[in-house]
């Protein structure tokens, strides 16, 4: 190869050495532009996050616990009068009755016959004690012309006395007559339902024998278990909600709060009174909670947490712009936000939502999400 050719090849490969080495890309991070925060350029991160921070919220507590549905108060009705025979029957079990509403009757012929005698026995009576009262009249008379004894006279008015006296006794005797007649026709001493029925019809019934049970007013409530511990913290009035074997929830208000425990359970019961809405039965089995005072609890929307392996993990994001995992340990739920126990702390920077698709170590861009309300959660 003569000179020129070797001057040539020399050059053409000087200047494909050149080319390579403008084309080679520079080391990671050599000239790659900083924003403010010091973070990497959002050209190289991997997904744009809104962060937020635990915010402190007064949240009311709760208490869990559970009891059986009863009636607020049991109504036994019973007759007053024995020994005579249900006649009829007016109502059954689940009927709502009124106040004097007709349950049932006894049949009343005896008492009837009983009436028609009384009656006469008053009438003569009065009949005697008419007499008695004109031979008083007429002693009278004569007591000062001398034709009647002193002695006399006063046999006269012992004998009106008396005949008063038996006149009392047959009005009583048919007051009495009169009121078992009454008391045949059982009506209910309040408004209610009808829970039991014990009467049969042509029965013969004592008295005191119960024969109808209602549940006062319909009124249903709740009775919690609770023990001595969480007994200090409920008190009247307090609101609950108590959810039904049915998965219904009902709402409700503290009653009453037992004053004593059970020697052989060590719990009270806190009566707990329910809406009337007629989804409640008595003897049911319920679960529910009790609304106590607000506590201040540290929150994170719930679209925070991210649910892995049996655990609860939130992504933070530090200076740098790089998430981080945490687990941490929550608590009540309440309105699309959950109370933060532990694993975060109050002034870290964590990711409000998207945390599934993060993982340890990447680069994020970082905007804001807006502040939840400072008001209490209810």
């Amino acid at each position: 190869m003569n000179r020129p050719s070797r001057i040539q090849a020399l050059g053409a490969i000087t200047a494909a050495l050149l080319v390579l080495t403008a084309c080679k890309p520079p080391p990671e991070g050599a000239n790659a532009p900083a924003n403010a925060a010091g973070a990497v350029n959002p050209a190289n991160s991997v997904l744009t996050v809104e962060v937020t921070s635990p915010t402190t919220l007064p949240w009311p507590q709760t208490l869990q616990a559970n009891g059986a549905l009863a009636a607020w108060q049991d109504v036994i009705v019973s007759p007053e009068t024995g020994g005579l025979r249900i006649a009829e029957l007016a109502v059954d079990v689940g009927t709502r009755v009124k106040r004097g509403q007709l349950l049932a009757r006894l049949a009343d012929d005896s008492l009837q016959n009983d009436l028609h005698k009384q009656q006469a026995l008053l009438a003569q009576a009065q009949a005697t004690l008419d007499q008695a009262t004109s031979n008083v009249q007429r002693a009278k008379l004569a007591e000062g012309s001398g034709g009647l004894s002193a002695q006399a006279i006063e046999q006269y008015r012992i004998t009106e006395a008396t005949a008063r006296a038996a006149l009392a006794s047959a009005q009583a005797d048919l007051d009495a007559t009169q009121l078992k007649l009454r008391q045949t026709r059982i009506t209910a001493p309040d408004d209610g339902l009808v829970s039991t029925r014990t009467a049969v019809l042509g029965n013969v019934v004592s008295a005191g024998n119960e024969l109808f049970r209602l549940v006062r007013q319909s009124r249903v409530e709740w009775r919690a278990e609770v023990d001595a511990r969480q007994l200090a913290t409920v008190k009247e009035g307090q609101r609950a909600s108590v959810t039904l074997p049915t998965g219904q929830a009902v709402d409700g208000r503290v009653r009453l709060v037992g004053p004593v425990l059970s020697t052989e359970t060590g719990r009270a019961l806190v009566y707990v009174s329910l809406a009337g809405d007629g989804a409640a039965r008595v003897g049911m089995f319920a679960s529910g909670s009790i609304e106590l005072p607000a506590w201040p609890a540290l929150t994170l929307p719930q679209s925070a947490l991210v649910s892995r392996d049996g655990r609860d993990y939130v992504y933070t994001v530090d200076a740098a712009g790089k998430a981080h995992s945490a687990v941490v340990t929550v608590g009540r739920r309440q309105q699309q936000r959950v109370e933060v126990l532990s694993g975060v702390a109050a002034n870290a920077r964590v990711v409000a939502s998207g945390g599934a698709f993060l993982s340890d170590g990447v680069q994020v861009t970082v905007t804001s999400a807006p502040a939840p309300a400072s008001a209490a959660l209810r």
